[in-house]
């Protein structure tokens, strides 16, 4: 029920994942009589895979975390998790408020053993294909051994997603020099380089889409900035981009002539092809949307949780979190 359209984005997307999917099922939870209506019409095959789940209460997209989690217990997100905690659904995928949904997930399915914080995780397009930046904002601060944590999970999510062996980790620093940073971000860098992954060394901004590492680990206070500089210099690009095309009748022959590059970019950098955040970390997989996508990047959002799903993410996360426990209490053990 969430997100700026609500069910006009939501239900088409999830009608068109079903036909994608002959061995999904979809359990659409909300206002059931307006998802009746919506649902009104369409194939009977692809009916019965749907089950509507009534909730009685929406959380706003401007609602107070704390007060959605106190007052809204009916909620749609609220009742979509309870699924995911009870083994009802595999995951729950919400274009609504994300700290409300944050604040929901974590006290409803709770963290894994090993983890501090959940932390938000996407998959930023680069050079190479794609890298997956963490923590965008569920942290505003973060300590070392925290960022440690998100590392670990980053590293297990390309690698379950993308079949990508010990895949590369960066830490995103003010400069790539071992001194830079502050005491946090060296006492991080300390932790990750002592660390089983595949620790890259301190990145920089640029790095993220210059693909030069995997995953890049950040605190969410700077990965959220980052990602909303990111999408505003997109957004311009576009806007300047179709203002010089569209100058005048010279540039709009040129504009013709150039649509089958222009396309493919657009395809490249379409930031709902890389819609659908995950909530790492929790005992149960939540995907957030974002709330101002289309059906086509809701949809997106609905592939990542399936493939995080199929491919055991949060159980991956788990064995290499206690994994990594032992070896700290044996390093210790060795220590006194």
């Amino acid at each position: 029920m969430g997100g700026d359209v609500g069910l006009k984005v939501t239900v088409p997307a999830s009608i068109r994942f079903l036909k994608d999917h002959s061995d999904a099922s979809l359990v659409l939870v909300g206002d059931s009589a307006a998802l009746d209506a919506e649902l009104t019409g369409i194939d009977p095959a692809l009916r019965q895979r749907i089950r509507v789940q009534h909730a009685s209460q929406v959380v706003d997209m401007d609602e107070a975390p704390q007060l959605a989690l106190k007052n809204k217990k009916d909620s749609s997100m609220r009742v979509a998790i309870n699924l995911v905690k009870s083994g009802e659904a595999q995951a729950a995928v919400s274009a609504g408020n994300t700290g409300a949904l944050m604040a929901t997930a974590r006290f409803v399915l709770k963290t894994i053993p090993g983890i501090d914080r959940p932390a938000i995780a996407k998959l930023m397009p680069s050079v190479k294909g794609t890298t997956c930046m963490l923590d965008l904002g569920a942290n505003v601060d973060s300590s070392p051994e925290q960022l440690l944590q998100f590392g670990i999970m980053g590293s297990e999510l390309v690698s379950c997603l993308q079949q990508r062996s010990n895949p590369t980790v960066g830490l995103l620093n003010i400069g790539s020099e071992d001194i830079k940073g502050t005491e946090s971000i060296k006492r991080a860098a300390e932790l990750l380089r002592g660390s089983e992954l595949n620790f890259y060394g301190n990145v920089e901004g640029n790095d993220v889409y210059k693909g030069t590492v995997d995953v890049v680990v950040c605190d969410g206070f700077v990965g959220n900035v980052a990602l909303k500089s990111a999408e505003g210099l997109a957004y311009m690009i576009a806007a300047f981009l179709r203002e010089e095309l569209m100058r005048s009748w010279w540039t709009r022959l040129c504009a013709l002539a150039a649509m089958p590059v222009l396309r493919h970019f657009k395809n490249r950098v379409d930031t709902r092809r890389y819609n659908g955040a995950s909530f790492l970390g929790l005992r149960g997989i939540v995907v957030k949307s974002h709330g101002g996508t289309d059906e086509l990047g809701f949809r997106y959002a609905l592939e990542q949780a399936r493939e995080e799903v199929r491919s055991n993410v949060i159980g991956h996360i788990a064995d290499r979190v206690a994994h990594q426990l032992q070896n700290l209490k044996r390093s210790e053990a060795e220590a006194n």
